[in-house]
């Protein structure tokens, strides 16, 4: 577990910045009977223009530069020239880039066409329980008071938190210490601290918590097959609370949270 100094944070900036760019920039494409692996190409290019390197590509063997998640995959969903977007589906979109030697990663959901109410409140209850823990994030609180803060909302609203997968530290490395655990645990007595930067990313289920890996040993569902949904931002932990690395234009709260 590594604290950044300003050059560290500089560069990380940067990086976010080209992640939360290609999320912003991909955004009109996502329409019905655009293939995923399209979304990828558009995504790869985007990201190679601003002279950075799609972190996901031949990560561990990863095929493709982004993972793409529609519906019932909760995560790791690997671009598919066979599969289109359809009008109702929900897609996570994943981007992770390397600019300088320093890594950023986040994702967001988008909708095709018109989608179903459930799955409206899915993706808007997932988007809550992320911006509700970044609202508490600042330097002497204990890590994992964010899973606990996470949890309690989403099972208050009915819905079901994915525990197998976490955020990460990031920086240098795509993943670093700690792990960010989405979910009430009791070991993790970590204090946040300024400079700390990680990844809070929390997957949400509807009527179970539980997955299932298919045989491509990346693509992640949910074993009942209904929907999940995911959001993800890189932040760094600051005096007065929390910067979003890969905030976006049109997110609903600010890039800076002073949570003291």
């Amino acid at each position: 577990m590594l604290i950044k100094n300003k050059i560290d944070i500089q560069n990380m900036k940067i990086a976010g910045k080209i992640t939360a760019d290609t999320l912003q920039m991909i955004t009109k494409y996502i329409q019905p009977n655009i293939s995923t692996n399209e979304i990828n190409n558009i995504c790869h290019q985007y990201i190679i223009k601003k002279k950075a390197i799609p972190a996901c590509l031949g990560y561990q063997g990863f095929p493709k530069s982004i993972c793409i998640s529609k519906n019932e995959i909760v995560c790791h969903g690997i671009p598919n020239k066979n599969i289109f977007l359809k009008n109702g589906d929900i897609v996570n979109i994943d981007i992770a880039v390397i600019k300088n030697g320093y890594y950023s990663d986040a994702s967001k959901m988008y909708f095709v066409g018109k989608i179903s109410e459930k799955n409206k409140i899915l993706c808007k209850i997932t988007q809550k329980s992320l911006y509700l823990a970044l609202s508490h994030i600042k330097p002497g609180i204990f890590l994992k008071e964010i899973g606990a803060i996470i949890q309690n909302y989403v099972e208050k609203k009915n819905f079901f938190i994915v525990k197998e997968y976490c955020g990460h530290g990031i920086g240098k490395n795509f993943h670093e210490l700690p792990q960010v655990l989405h979910y009430k645990n009791f070991e993790n007595n970590i204090i946040l601290q300024e400079g700390m930067t990680f990844t809070i990313e929390p997957m949400v289920n509807i009527g179970t918590s539980q997955t299932k890996i298919s045989k491509d040993g990346w693509t992640v569902k949910t074993l009942n097959n209904k929907c999940s949904a995911q959001y993800e931002h890189t932040i760094l932990v600051t005096k007065t609370g929390c910067e979003i690395l890969t905030w976006q234009k049109n997110e609903k709260i600010t890039s800076h949270l002073y949570n003291i």
